[in-house]
């Protein structure tokens, strides 16, 4: 799987990436972020590489003191619950978000007031995201319980296509409708799975499998994909930004990997 996932993850990463970029960084350019997002700050003030580092690696290494120590620790002792309160990952993550206040806005001087600013305006493009998973989240569910997911499967897989094109536009489908790739890739595999396994594969061609399912799980991420609008937000990119680099992008990605998956399932064959 890993092996046949190089495979596929590197020339997608090469068209998708440098060559789409630099073609399409020729025809779309972001306006510049709000000015709330460009503070001034003092340069002889900036944190060093290692505190930088450092708040990055911080609440890894809590959860991974809270992996460790379950290992070595009797549950229910007082070491024991405090190393699952601080591993927890809500815990984790506010604690060196703290850290990171403390860290890189007081020492630029700011108030206390102005830390609320920033924090303020970083929520903002959180809030988009987190209704558009949740809304999806939601669509998933109605697409369970109606049924329609087993209709679209059933109706893919009968109709005489190879299995690799039926995993690949089964999968498409299910991301475009409901916009999670995660959701594409699980619901893709259970609706696959009672079809292929009277075919007895090999190892090596269900991993190629996997990968039309994981192509297909990413092309054409728009208006209901949290990605779409964490790209955006964070970019300053406009809808029709988005859809022109980063939509197509992802489509290239999926599509370039799925059409190695379908080769190497050939070849295998």
């Amino acid at each position: 799987m890993i092996l046949l996932g190089l495979c596929a993850a590197i020339p997608g990463m090469l068209i998708a990436g440098p060559l789409f970029g630099n073609f399409i960084g020729n025809l779309v350019s972001f306006s510049a972020p709000p000015e709330d997002h460009q503070p001034d700050v003092d340069e002889s003030k900036l944190p060093s590489f290692g505190f930088s580092l450092s708040l990055i690696l911080f609440p890894l290494v809590l959860v991974g003191l809270k992996t460790i120590g379950a290992r070595f620790t009797t549950e229910g002792t007082p070491l024991y619950e405090w190393l699952e309160f601080i591993g927890h990952p809500f815990t984790a993550i506010l604690l060196a978000l703290l850290v990171a206040i403390y860290g890189l806005a007081y020492r630029q001087g700011m108030d206390k007031e102005r830390v609320m600013q920033v924090c303020g305006s970083a929520l903002q493009p959180a809030g988009i995201i987190l209704l558009v998973i949740g809304a999806g989240g939601v669509f998933k569910q109605v697409l369970v319980d109606s049924g329609v997911g087993p209709v679209l499967g059933n109706a893919l897989t009968g109709a005489g296509l190879p299995i690799t094109l039926a995993c690949f536009i089964l999968s498409g489908a299910v991301r475009v409708i409901q916009g999670s790739a995660t959701v594409a890739c699980l619901t893709t595999v259970g609706l696959i799975m009672p079809v292929i396994e009277p075919l007895h594969y090999s190892g090596a061609q269900l991993a190629a499998l996997s990968i039309c399912i994981g192509g297909g799980s990413i092309i054409i991420s728009h208006v209901n994909d949290a990605g779409f609008w964490l790209f955006g937000r964070f970019t300053g990119a406009s809808e029709a930004e988005t859809l022109k680099t980063w939509t197509l992008m992802e489509t290239i990605l999926g599509t370039v990997g799925a059409v190695v998956g379908m080769i190497a399932f050939t070849l295998l064959s």
